[in-house]
């Protein structure tokens, strides 16, 4: 969608006039045929005009805010206070002022994601029209209007303290003055917890709407109530270790394997921090009946290094705790056999700072109830740590002290950092066996405000993308970096002002609107307010049609999930249901990469290398023409079109490939379970008894049986022997596969097909043969 349109139906009509004057100013562009120097002038004065207009109403909104937050904090404690003075009986008087006070908040919690949808909604609007300026015309104002910008930073607000104000009073109104109460510790009591945790990406355009909504059912964590709201009490920093020579932990932590570890050093807030948490993840298969657990103890920053390097023993780690006895015994020994075993791997193994990830997280979660938690990280950015390429960026120290919490680390090169573009989401949930998560949960992450990505880790992004000479297996979301993750409306699901309809999403794309009529499309006057009526209403329309059809085509090819349906599929099912069924190949393709590369190679090389190289081509393009023709020789049904409801075969759409950079693989997550490879081992033992069976019917014949079934016994011998070369072959392909986690075709399309023709040709050239001798009574006779 263009920008021109998107601004039209996503401003707010109560603040019509406040808006960038789009038009106008694309107007002024397309005026004038000869540009010179008055009519830039005359145009800048009117960006001008627009930018204080802008920035005035964006000032005076935010203080609006402000006071009405304030007062409604006065009001939310003074009716806290009035409804504790009532006897038991009596306090439900109050709950119709704490609905009230509900819809209050409401209106303000709307207030705060209009003005962030302004803000953004006109910054974008002021970057493409300099954008249009400097494509039309031949004067450069995009360096120049940057420094007017600094200068009126209207969309710099930061609207954290507003959602962490928000959160305590509206839990408070929400629970009637009586909010759950407990221990709000961000780590300091937790030793060892385990989580089912899911993840997505989510659009910064969407990172206000998405804390608006979730704080009215959860509240934000605050670790101190006592202090105010410190942008730096949010940040989370943490280093992680790897083997610079192997990347063990890399690779295991990518593949997924059995037992693979992350360990990592962790503090939150500023570098004075003095509490560091040494930290160990463990991975464990759902096979094992055991979940991945995260345990870790504290340390003292100035023994971090000694620790590490094996100067400074467990024993004496934990030798004053254990003297003071504040916690159980049991408790102390549990955290020093986990330091004895991190310190033993960072010795054995090597392990050396790599990378390091900072940002901000927003966590919400009712304190002391572990079982919903969710946790939003902002501004995430992943930086070396190593002392690879001849840089001494950490030294001998355990992390380097160039940095802090001064996002976006200006004073490092580029090579040295990646800024991720995204937020990333964690809904973690503790459930019990078969419960499902509470329903506002299941609408949002199917809303159009996240983007889900299973298994996504910030070290294992940071660590291919910073070491790409080194790092030659990716993770499968790395070549989808340059996708726009911004969707449509699915559902209605979002902010709404308290007795209107306030849906309409400002999340779908902002594309370049070059063409000079299709903003006109709308043609939304700014002073018409019938007009805009309609308009609202042609929208609202148009939107229920798209989800009636989304909902259609989601029944016919299951792409999004019915929360209330227990036959829905997860993540992984629906990605495999969404895919062309008359394509064999994954999704993401790496493999032919690197066969044409051993191939060119083999070529170069020269020798019997290339001989086979090449005949294992020829081989495979021959199978291929000669099934694709047999394929298309034989009869097969049609799909039968059943309209919007039903089920049809055709292709739901094109299937988007991503292919790995040159040199490179991508890793797909495979679940390998140990039913796989008993499965496996099932199936070449089902070839065994095939191929023994045709074995003893080539031997009955050759030992009772006429010169034809002389014959037929060696063609059934050949076939036999074929067979079991085949099975063996494919077996042990399998196994290297499934032992190496790669995501390839298992299922057999050739081996069935090939030994049926061949049994056929057996039998047919065997009765052809008898009866072509007088059959069966000939036979006996001679």
């Amino acid at each position: 969608m263009r920008f021109g349109q998107q601004l039209k139906q996503s401003l707010n009509k109560q603040w019509l006039f406040y808006y960038i004057d789009y038009e106008g100013l694309k107007g002024s562009l397309r005026a004038h045929r000869v540009w010179d120097d008055a009519t830039e002038q005359e145009f800048i004065r009117q960006l001008e005009k627009e930018l204080d207009k802008v920035y005035t109403f964006q000032r005076v909104k935010s203080e609006e805010i402000i006071r009405r937050i304030a007062a409604s904090d006065k009001e939310v404690n003074d009716a806290v206070v009035r409804a504790q003075q009532q006897t038991d009986g009596s306090a439900d008087a109050f709950d119709d002022d704490f609905e009230l006070l509900e819809e209050d908040l409401s209106d303000v919690i709307a207030d705060v994601h209009d003005l962030a949808k302004f803000t953004q909604l006109n910054y974008t609007g002021f970057q493409k029209i300099i954008k249009k300026h400097d494509k039309n015309t031949s004067w450069g104002l995009k360096p120049v209007f940057a420094a007017r910008l600094k200068h009126k930073p209207f969309f710099q607000d930061n609207y954290d303290s507003y959602v962490v104000k928000l959160s305590r009073l509206y839990d408070i109104v929400r629970t009637r003055g009586n909010p759950v109460k407990g221990d709000s510790s961000a780590g300091g009591k937790q030793q060892n917890f385990v989580r089912q945790t899911t993840k997505y990406w989510v659009h910064p355009d969407n990172i206000v709407e998405l804390k608006l909504i979730v704080l009215k059912h959860l509240p934000v964590l605050v670790f101190n109530a006592n202090k105010e709201f410190n942008e730096e009490d949010s940040a989370i920093t943490s280093i992680y270790y790897d083997n610079t020579d192997t990347w063990e932990l890399y690779q295991g932590r990518l593949k997924k394997t059995e037992g693979a570890e992350a360990i990592r050093l962790r503090w939150y807030g500023g570098m004075s921090s003095d509490t560091i948490f040494i930290e160990r993840k463990t991975h464990r298969e759902d096979w094992t009946g055991e979940e991945s657990v995260k345990a870790r103890f504290k340390l003292k920053e100035k023994n971090v290094n000694a620790f590490m390097r094996g100067e400074l023993t467990p024993e004496k780690v934990f030798e004053k705790e254990r003297r003071e006895q504040k916690r159980p015994e049991k408790d102390i020994a549990s955290d020093e056999q986990l330091a004895r075993e991190i310190q033993y791997r960072v010795l054995t193994r090597s392990l050396v700072p790599v990378t390091r990830s900072f940002y901000h997280r927003t966590a919400f979660q009712l304190p002391g109830d572990a079982r919903v938690r969710i946790s939003l990280d902002t501004e995430l950015t992943m930086t070396r740590e190593d002392n690879l390429d001849g840089k001494k960026r950490a030294g001998s120290n355990w992390r380097r002290m160039d940095i802090g919490v001064d996002w976006p680390f200006k004073q490092l090169p580029a090579e040295d950092k990646e800024m991720f573009p995204y937020a990333v989401l964690e809904v973690k949930l503790q459930t019990q066996a078969g419960g499902e998560p509470p329903q506002w949960i299941r609408d949002l992450t199917s809303s159009h405000l996240v983007e889900a990505v299973p298994k996504f880790s910030k070290y294992i992004h940071g660590t291919a993308t910073l070491n790409p000479s080194r790092i030659n297996l990716i993770p499968y979301w790395y070549p989808q970096m340059d996708v726009d993750i911004r969707k449509p409306v699915s559902h209605k699901f979002g902010i709404e002002r308290p007795g209107a309809s306030n849906d309409i999403s400002t999340s779908g794309n902002l594309d370049d609107d070059d063409s000079e009529d299709d903003d006109a499309v709308m043609g939304l006057p700014y002073a018409d307010g019938n007009h805009d009526d309609d308009q609202l209403r042609r929208l609202r329309e148009a939107r229920d049609v798209m989800e009636e059809n989304e909902i259609a085509r989601t029944r016919a090819y299951g792409t999004i999930t019915n929360a209330n349906d227990p036959n829905t599929l997860d993540i992984e099912e629906r990605v495999a249901a969404g895919r062309n069924r008359s394509d064999d190949y994954p999704i993401y393709d790496s493999d032919s990469e690197d066969e044409d590369d051993d191939f060119e190679e083999a070529k170069r090389a020269g020798g019997l290398r290339y001989a086979r190289k090449w005949v294992e081509r020829k081989t495979v393009s021959v199978g291929s023409a000669l099934m694709n023709g047999f394929v298309a020789i034989v009869p097969k049904p049609t799909p039968t079109d059943v309209g919007e409801g039903g089920f049809s075969s055709k292709p739901v759409g094109e299937i988007k490939r991503f292919k790995a950079p040159k040199g490179k693989r991508i890793h797909v997550p495979v679940r390998v379970e140990p039913k796989v490879q008993l499965a496996t081992e099932r199936t070449f033992l089902s070839w065994l008894e095939f191929s023994i069976l045709i074995g003893s019917i080539a031997a009955t014949l050759l030992n009772f049986g006429d010169g034809i079934a002389f014959a037929a016994a060696w063609a059934f011998t050949i076939i036999a022997c074929l067979a079991l070369i085949y099975s063996a072959g494919l077996y042990l392909w399998r196994v290297r596969m499934i032992k190496s986690r790669r995501a390839v075709v298992y299922h057999d399309k050739w081996g069935p097909t090939l030994l049926c023709v061949g049994l056929f040709c057996a039998v047919a050239l065997s009765f052809g043969f008898r009866f072509g001798k007088g059959g069966y009574e000939g036979g006996l006779k001679g």
